[in-house]
């Protein structure tokens, strides 16, 4: 796939610590390929150390066209950035990051983006519902920015309430008081684990990339109406995924969240028409990114 590089080749880097999981690089060097766009998207393993000197020393390059960012970078950049979206400063992160034509660093999130179309896609309603969140990182930030935020551009009507759950001492509380203090719907933190009586369930915690990590949560005590995404990219259909189907729930990994970012991705790099194209027919990256088994999913889009 990457025969055609040469030196007129745009160079875009996702970077992380670890990116042994990361799926970008499959779903957007499929998309240069097949638009015939001179471009490829590296993984880039980087301690949280380096990000800030690296970030600086990237964009004074004349190829390197932009960055995605992956766990644990997203809020690692904020600092950095002399313009950010509403929702990027509302989760405290960002997963896209570009140099004007006047040399500043702008920040774009679009987790939360690619995670509510998905939702959308899927027929799963979060207007008006009971919303837990396992984990508060980058991406539950997101996610949950984009479920109670007026700016989304992808919700129909946010979510009534969203509860965090994280095992670190105190960040979820810290996330929840940020975005209850700019939302009109209830957020806040539980210590508790515990997804009974909520309407959506969202793992976005990193327990299921092992088969041997434990649940992110007692899948038994999930209301039998109730919807589960996990949002992991790697070891899919996982566990928790694979636990409430045998339930007879709605469950869906989150590969369509990925998908579904890909022409916000392109269009704030620049590539327009792509970024159309994408949107008008994503078909070839779903039949790249999907296990065989999960394909027959798709037909809800």
């Amino acid at each position: 796939m990457l025969s055609y590089l040469n030196g007129s080749s745009d160079i875009y880097l996702i970077l992380g610590d670890p990116v042994e999981q990361v799926r970008a690089p499959e779903s957007f060097n499929l998309i240069f390929a097949t638009l015939g766009i001179n471009a490829v998207l590296v993984p880039v393993h980087l301690p949280a150390l380096a990000v800030q000197e690296f970030v600086r020393a990237v964009f004074s390059t004349r190829n390197i066209k932009g960055l995605f960012l992956t766990i644990p970078h997203k809020s690692l950049v904020m600092d950095m950035l002399d313009e950010c979206s509403e929702l990027g400063r509302l989760a405290g992160a960002v997963n896209a990051v570009r140099c004007d034509a006047q040399g500043r660093l702008v920040g774009e999130l679009f987790d939360g983006e690619g995670f509510v179309h998905s939702l959308n896609g899927y027929n799963i309603r979060y207007t008006g519902k009971r919303v837990l969140m396992l984990g508060a990182g980058g991406s539950a930030a997101a996610i949950a920015a984009s479920l109670v935020s007026p700016a989304s551009r992808a919700s129909q009507g946010g979510a009534a309430e969203v509860v965090f759950f994280d095992p670190a001492p105190g960040k979820a509380a810290e996330l929840a008081g940020r975005l209850h203090a700019a939302s009109a719907a209830s957020v806040y933190a539980q210590d508790s684990n515990d997804p009974a009586g909520f309407d959506l369930i969202v793992n976005a915690s990193p327990l299921g990339l092992q088969d041997t990590d434990p649940m992110p949560c007692d899948v038994s005590r999930i209301s039998p109406q109730a919807a589960l995404v996990d949002i992991l990219m790697k070891n899919q259909p996982s566990p928790l995924v694979r636990a409430a189907r045998a339930r007879g729930l709605v469950a869906h990994p989150g590969f369509e969240m990925m998908i579904r970012q890909g022409a916000l991705y392109l269009d704030f790099f620049g590539l327009h028409a792509a970024a159309k194209a994408v949107e008008q027919d994503s078909t070839f990256i779903r039949q790249q990114i999907y296990p065989a088994q999960l394909l027959g999913e798709t037909h809800l889009f």
